[in-house]
């Protein structure tokens, strides 16, 4: 018996592949990708050496939310951003897997029907979604969203935590 699969893993595998070499070729920090069926199950995971400990998680997290909420974690985040209870809730419903900054993007077909998510973790938000969106469409399926943030280039660690003494 085979079953259909709607994300198959030599595609998931392609995407992870080309993830991983955009970033080395950006030279951001190390990543972590996943790769979700529509169902939510993981069709592949790769870590680059020198990944931290919780980038699975924050990778899956990223990828699962924006599949559980049927938009991108980037959406996610701009639409909850004044609506802390809301996202407290979804934390809370999602068993704490829902991560709701840019890096979980939807991977679509052509009709705009959804077949999986990816996660990516390791840099920047805006810098992870970039390598997940331009890895979607190197696999030959269209990214939700669409583009990466037009600034993805400056974004960085240091805006976002401040400097310690």
């Amino acid at each position: 018996m085979r079953l259909h699969t709607s994300l198959p893993l030599a595609h998931a595998s392609a995407i992870i592949t080309e993830a991983l070499r955009l970033g080395r070729d950006a030279g951001l920090l190390p990543l972590t990708v996943v790769v979700l069926d529509a169902g939510g199950k993981m069709v592949a995971m790769q870590c680059e050496d020198g990944s931290g400990l919780i980038r699975f998680e924050v990778a899956f997290g990223k990828a699962y939310g924006a599949l559980g909420m049927g938009i991108s974690s980037r959406l996610i985040r701009d639409r909850l951003k004044n609506r802390p209870t809301f996202q407290s809730a979804l934390a809370t419903a999602s068993g704490g897997q829902l991560i709701p900054v840019p890096g979980g993007v939807l991977v679509e077909d052509a009709q705009g029907v959804t077949l999986g998510a990816v996660g990516i973790s390791g840099d920047t938000s805006d810098k992870d979604e970039y390598c997940a969106i331009e890895a979607i469409k190197f696999a030959g399926y269209a990214p939700e969203p669409a583009e990466p943030n037009p600034e993805w280039r400056t974004s960085s660690l240091s805006d976002h935590y401040p400097a310690s003494n």
